[in-house]
């Protein structure tokens, strides 16, 4: 029996971690205490899971005494992830991170530097990797099917349901999430480094803002007081998203930390791209070019991988997983995902499979589906670069912040 804390009782600590822990494995762990910088929302979480008997704190260090835990969960804002992560492990606790593992380079430092010399462990929660559609992918690479991998073109829509959503909270503020490019592209970037076992040397980045932002003078501080709410076609209802939970842990609690839930899409506050256009190159010479869109009318995920036995194509539209392979004799075979039964749960059963392997354990990963530092570093390693080569406008390797750590990194030439 291990004994867990959380810090961060937004949404996805809230749902994903601390009830799951509650009601499905008691048997095998215990969530000792919650903590959160808004105690009334901290509050709201321990009502709700254990009718108040949860100890409830606003002081993380004061948390780590009282209960000495064996494991922290780190669900906050992306920027503060790292502090909670390093106070943890001097503490003496491994730690479980949601992802991104954090957003600056100096931050990565730190956590790298700290579990090194602490010997406790960071485990970096990347729930696509448990994502039926992209099981098969990985096991499709790991047959041989493709053989070495030449390139790859990676491109990832969001419609403006899901894109939008980023814009309304406290993702689009550079300073919390360190862009789109960290908060939600480390997903992608981890997916092509996991399914192509590789990573990521050096990266060249393009990125625009001209859907969400200031660009229209229509507009209001959230819409929940909006003057133009009836007519704009982005109005949410705060009070009715998700029967009436967001107003429980986001509106009721506002008043401790003045954090909105529903700020408008076109406020002048969002500072991050809507748009990227991302250039990799791979430690085994493949190639990558990938693109995110926060904009697009349809969800969808795209990828093709070319090796040299041929082309594998696979992508997600209009709610029909499909994968096919192209040979170099030109036939193509279909591989039916017609038949895959999926598992209830968040992302499409990825998250149960995921916390099955945090809290219960597995006798072994031939997939290598559970993720460290250094795969957390390698993911939002591109991300800082491409923040990076945007700023500079220039090609960034990652070497230049993560060498110390992984000298065997190739360097840029003199």
């Amino acid at each position: 029996m291990k004994k867990y804390v959380l810090v961060g009782t937004g949404w996805r600590g809230t749902f994903s971690y601390a009830e799951p822990l509650v009601k499905e494995y008691a048997d095998c762990a215990e969530l000792a205490a919650v903590c959160d910088i808004n105690g009334k929302r901290a509050r709201f979480v321990s009502e709700h899971l254990s009718e108040g008997k949860i100890p409830v704190y606003t002081d993380f260090d004061q948390m780590l005494k009282d209960h000495k835990p064996d494991v922290v969960i780190v669900t906050t804002k992306d920027c503060a992830h790292e502090q909670y992560i390093v106070k943890a492990l001097e503490f003496g606790c491994d730690v479980i991170s949601e992802k991104p593992m954090t957003t600056t380079d100096e931050m990565c430092a730190r956590i790298l530097e700290t579990e090194k010399r602490t010997g406790h462990k960071v485990t970096v929660t990347f729930n696509l990797r448990f994502m039926n559609f992209y099981v098969r992918l990985k096991e499709l690479m790991m047959s041989g099917l493709v053989g070495d991998v030449l390139s790859v073109h990676f491109e990832w829509l969001l419609d403006t349901s899901h894109g939008a959503d980023y814009f309304r909270r406290w993702h689009s503020i550079r300073a919390n999430s360190g862009s789109l490019l960290i908060h939600k592209s480390t997903h992608h970037f981890d997916l092509a480094n996991w399914l192509l076992d590789d990573e990521p040397v050096k990266v060249n980045a393009f990125g625009t803002r001209r859907f969400y932002g200031h660009i229209r003078e229509e507009r209001g501080e959230r819409c929940l007081t909006c003057p133009h709410k009836k007519t704009c076609e982005f109005y949410i209802d705060i009070d009715k998203e998700e029967r009436g939970m967001w107003t429980k842990i986001y509106k009721e609690c506002e008043d401790e930390d003045g954090y909105i839930r529903d700020r408008c899409l076109f406020s002048d506050v969002i500072d991050i791209e809507d748009s990227v256009s991302v250039s990799v190159k791979y430690a085994k010479g493949a190639v990558m070019s990938y693109s995110l869109t926060a904009h697009s009318p349809y969800e969808c995920m795209k990828i093709v991988i070319n090796g040299v036995n041929g082309r594998l194509e696979a992508d997600t539209a209009f709610n029909k997983e499909t994968i096919k392979f192209y040979n170099r004799d030109g036939e193509c075979v279909n591989f039916d995902r017609s038949h895959v039964k999926m598992r209830a749960g968040g992302h499409g059963g990825a998250d149960p499979a995921l916390r099955d392997n945090l809290f219960r354990g597995f006798a072994s990963d031939p997939l290598h589906q559970m993720a460290d530092t250094r795969a957390g570093a390698m993911s939002i390693g591109i991300g800082i670069a491409a923040n990076k080569s945007m700023a500079e406008d220039r090609a960034v390797y990652l070497s230049e912040f993560l060498g110390d750590f992984y000298p065997e990194m190739e360097k840029p030439q003199k």
